[in-house]
């Protein structure tokens, strides 16, 4: 007998049909903005507790059915206070009004590597900035300025003012001495590179010494690649409890970037254009000459030079003529965005083009951004990243050198009457004052990094499985980085310090390097919800994998035949080749919570192997647990202004690799009687070399009041780094000089402070605020070697000093007859900001943000050269009035007390002012006909005023770079510069 089992099933499911709809109901509206009533695309609205959800379309539109007569909606936008309504047969229409708020605490923040937390349930302290914070006020040039004065808990330092950024950032203090010390940046899952590589131009400065390679050229961090207007958020998980999900990575915590995605409805199209100019922020001035003053610090034959170039009105201000210039800023963007309901779009590109206040130098960039969103089914969507940047940096030659040839160091001591300037047939005179004509190594020096990067990531999402109970899902992620860094500086041997008889006879200096970073990830996410939606569970189990590949060439070639720059056209070449492969494996499990809202607690682990441990086949652990109680939902709770609060806890384990190389002894090139060869290296290998491990307990509470309002947090953490890795000195007898070993502990320990607040919101006004506070005390709780000097210039001049029972930032040197003691700190007592955005009439917008940083002392050897040079701006002024001049007592304090040169590098920053205005809706839909969307004009600023004693361009500097711990070494850097711009943008 023949079954007809397809047609009995068609006509079961014929007639299950309208049961299932007679239980449905179907909501349609539109969500507008409460202030200005424009429609807001893009916010997602969704049944709590399901999948069921759906975003507004670019008009605001939106419509949804629920598996249910009866049910919720929630309505969520970035930036914007959730909204939840009750539902009913009788709703067929919601039209919703979201208010702005930047205190809202239901912004999304990570909690696992693919599980994500409402920031009201999060137990951990985030810290996050939005695109308003970071664009909105004014252009930064590069990301890492973008965040400068913004992360609770970071100390941002910029390295210098070079075009093309540059800074230094450490969160929650020091956590290794010489392993990384910079965050892990991952960019929509893209784990990026951020080296700094050095351009070789050690070579020709001798800066620190032997070797091409210096971490005192002054190299950007690639981290400038970005597109700051490409960045959607930022969140930064600072301590060992939410970075352990990256486990041996997380060393110095992560820095999360998620960029801008489309949103379904018709195609938005926004071009805007800045245009600006840039000037010194600071300059020092120069000392004024007269003959005593000249034959006292030049000697008796400078002063006819001198009153001659009086007469002739020929005194030059070298500092305003380098550091003078006025560099034109441009900025262009077009993004377009939109999609369906199934593919939703992002495209943004950017033309940069920046001059900088050093003639010859400036900073280009090209970038094109391509986001991509679609649902395939059902069971099946995906999210692609990509982004290419071309990218230009012109640095000059700054900072530190030893061979007196850098602007700075160079104009340090060259009197302004003398004449540098080139004559008729374009040749420059020798500074009989100085190694090298500062003019000339500026207008005929190349040194430029040339960077082509392409950035791609693809996240899948499976549903494996929905039950009115749970859903299961399985997430697969991959990601590459790579890119390809062009250095080149030439040095034409016609250059003072180049020509016959001196430096090296011109030099070519070109650098090729491959960086090829990939990552993959795959991941089981299981939701369960038990006892009649109280409780939910989320599981997650999955797998990762790492590869970093970088292959370094840095050419040198020396006595250039002519005015050749070719490297064959050389008499001498030398070549250097570093090749870094790293390979990781981890797990990582992990089980969330959630009780009502009431008790959120995490638990997780991380298992990592590496080929950087000493042994590549141990997976190493790495725990973290978490719990949040929400007092408020709780039904014994019975005050009504209080929106949250929140008492949270949370503990966490992170690693940091040892150095490269550090595990086994090297080989390094020789060259014995002619021929090449190799020989065993000075340092021993260590085959038992340890990660170092970070172990950080955390506590606070989070107070929101009045509607998010008011929201207050506060945390404390302690964070102990065992198995510190240091470099130790071995008996001469073994062959070798030093050994990488395992041998300290460093603490850190501090408080973060915020409060968000909307103090005044009326129908044409409104005021949001944000105050932060935040500090970190540093100590070497161990330390299994003799104490050390690290970086710096010696006790003469302040040095770091590492030292059991001591800060790690302690600078230490001579002090008259107490011998070598404690000078000062490099890390700041505290710091705080204030961050405001106020809105009149909801078209004016004015905004600034303040930054405070108050102790931290920096090494400044800028004054120390000047004063050599006798050309110090204060060179003969006596503050203390006992007849002898300030820079005569610096000089006298020379071999006998480092104090005068360690100095207070507090400050108080304006680094950002903003003015807006935007076009009323009604007025260019009478003047367009509806075809503009939007128009917008205003002007701002950053790092236009700073409120400093301190006696140098910049109090932010850094001589050696963004990786390691001396920062706050003044030595002759770029000048930092005040940045105007006018905007101009259009939306279609």
């Amino acid at each position: 007998m023949k079954r007809h089992y397809p047609l009995k099933l068609l006509v079961l499911l014929l007639f299950l049909v309208p049961f299932a709809l007679f239980g449905q109901t179907t909501v349609q509206g539109t969500v507008t903005d409460a202030g200005s009533g424009r429609a807001l695309p893009g916010v997602s609205v969704v049944v709590p507790g399901t999948t069921v959800g759906t975003n507004t379309d670019a008009d605001g539109n939106y419509t949804i059915t629920l598996p249910t007569e009866s049910g919720k909606l929630t309505f969520s936008f970035l930036g914007y206070t959730s909204q939840t309504f009750n539902i009913t047969p009788a709703v067929i229409e919601l039209e919703v009004q979201l208010k702005e708020s930047i205190t809202s605490l239901d912004e999304v923040v990570v909690t696992g590597l693919a599980t994500t937390v409402k920031r009201a349930n999060a137990a951990n302290a985030v810290s996050t900035i939005n695109t308003r914070e970071i664009t909105g006020i004014t252009t930064p040039q590069t990301m890492d300025a973008a965040i400068s004065g913004k992360l609770v808990g970071a100390n941002v330092v910029s390295n210098s003012g070079a075009p093309g950024g540059g800074i230094a950032m450490k969160l929650r203090g020091i956590t290794s001495i010489f392993g990384n010390s910079q965050p892990l940046y991952v960019v929509d899952g893209i784990i990026m590179d951020n080296s700094s590589i050095s351009s070789g131009l050690n070579a020709v400065t001798a800066a620190s010494g032997g070797g091409n390679s210096s971490n005192q050229d002054n190299a950007s961090n690639r981290i400038a690649d970005l597109n700051p207007d490409d960045i959607e958020s930022i969140e930064i998980l600072k301590g060992a409890s939410a970075a352990a999900i990256y486990g041996s990575l997380a060393s110095a915590g992560v820095v999360i970037i998620t960029t801008k995605r489309g949103a379904a409805g018709k195609t938005l199209i926004d071009f805007s254009q800045d245009i600006g100019f840039a000037e010194a922020a600071n300059l020092l001035g120069m000392r004024t000459l007269n003959e005593e003053r000249v034959e006292a610090s030049f000697g008796a034959s400078a002063v006819p030079l001198f009153v001659a170039a009086r007469d002739a009105g020929r005194l030059v201000d070298y500092e305003e003529e380098l550091y003078g210039n006025t560099g034109m800023l441009y900025s262009s963007r077009l993004n377009v965005s939109g999609g369906s309901d199934k593919t939703r779009f992002f495209v943004g590109g950017l033309i940069q083009d920046e001059e900088g206040i050093i003639r010859r130098t400036g900073y280009e960039k090209k970038s094109i951004r391509f986001n991509l969103d679609h649902v395939v089914s059902d069971r099946f969507d995906f999210s692609l990243s990509s982004n290419f940047i071309n990218s230009t940096a012109k640095r000059g030659l700054t900072n530190n050198d030893n061979a007196g040839v850098s602007f700075g160091v160079a104009m340090s001591s060259t009197p302004s009457f003398v004449d540098l300037f080139p004559d008729e047939s374009g040749l420059y005179p020798n500074n009989p004052f100085g190694a090298s004509n500062f003019l000339q190594t500026r207008d005929l020096i190349t040194n430029e990094e040339n960077t082509d990067r392409f950035l791609g990531g693809l996240t899948l999402n499976s549903y494996l499985q929905e039950s009115g109970v749970s859903n299961t899902k399985l997430v697969i992620r991959a990601g590459l980085d790579f890119y390809n860094l062009r250095t080149r500086a030439l040095f034409p041997r016609l250059l003072q310090f180049q020509s016959a008889g001196n430096g090296t006879g011109g030099a070519s200096i070109q650098g090729n390097n491959y960086n090829l970073n990939t990552n993959y990830a795959a991941f089981l996410v299981n939701n369960l919800s038990l006892s009649d939606n109280s409780l939910f569970l989320t599981t997650t189990l999955g797998a990762t994998r790492e590869n970093f590949n970088q292959d370094l060439t840095l050419n040198v070639a020396t006595q250039l035949i002519g005015t050749q720059s070719n490297l064959d056209q050389a008499g001498a070449v030398e070549v250097d080749q570093t090749q870094l492969k790293v390979r990781n494996k981890g797990l990582f499990m992990q089980e969330e919570v959630n009780w009502r809202d009431r008790i959120i607690a995490t638990a997780g682990l991380r298992l990592d192997k590496s080929s950087n441990n000493a042994d590549v086949n141990e997976f190493k652990a790495f725990p973290k647990f978490s719990v949040a109680l929400n007092l408020t939902n709780f039904d014994f709770w019975d005050y009504d202004n209080f929106n949250m609060v929140k008492l949270r806890a949370a503990y966490g384990e992170a690693g940091g690799f040892p150095p490269f190389g550090a595990k086994f002894t090297s080989l390094v090139a020789s060259n014995i009687g002619g021929n090449p060869g190799s020989i065993v290296n000075a340092q021993r290998g260590n085959e038992g070399i340890e990660q170092e491990r970070q172990k950080e307990f955390e506590t606070g509470f989070d107070i929101g009041m009045w509607n998010n309002r008011i929201l207050f947090e506060a945390t404390y953490y302690i964070k102990t780094v065992s198995d510190l890795i240091l470099i130790r000195n071995t008996p001469p007898a073994s062959g070798f000089t030093t050994q990488v070993v395992n041998a300290g502990e460093l603490q850190n320990r501090g408080v973060e402070l915020s409060l968000s607040t909307v103090p005044l919101e009326t129908t044409n006004f409104k005021w949001d605020s944000k105050v932060s506070y935040w500090t970190n005390e540093s100590e070497i709780t161990q330390l299994d070697v003799p104490a050390f000097p690290l970086g710096a210039f010696g006790n003469t001049l302040g040095t770091f000093f590492i030292e059991e029972g001591e800060s790690a930032t302690q600078i230490v040197g001579i002090k008259g007859d107490e011998g070598v003691a404690k000078l000062g700190d490099a890390a700041p007592d505290f710091q705080m900001n204030f961050h405001n955005f106020l809105t009149i009439k909801q078209n004016l917008t004015f905004s600034f943000l303040l930054h405070w940083k108050q102790g931290g002392q920096n090494i400044n050897l800028t004054q120390l050269l000047t004063d050599l040079g006798g050309t110090s701006f204060d060179y003969d002024d006596d503050d203390d009035g006992d007849g002898i001049s300030n820079a005569e007592e610096r000089i006298d304090a020379l071999g006998v007390s480092a104090e005068p040169f360690v100095q207070d590098a507090s400050y108080l920053r304006l680094r950002e002012v903003g003015l807006y205005y935007t076009l009323p809706t009604p007025l260019l839909e009478r003047a367009f006909g509806g075809i503009v969307r939007q128009v917008r004009v205003g002007a701002s600023a950053n790092n236009i005023l700073t409120f400093t004693d301190y006696d140098g361009y910049d109090p932010e500097v850094s001589n050696f770079g963004g990786n390691g711990l001396s920062t706050g070494v003044d030595v002759t850097p770029f000048p930092s510069a005040r940045r105007y711009f006018f905007h101009f943008s259009i939306g279609f």
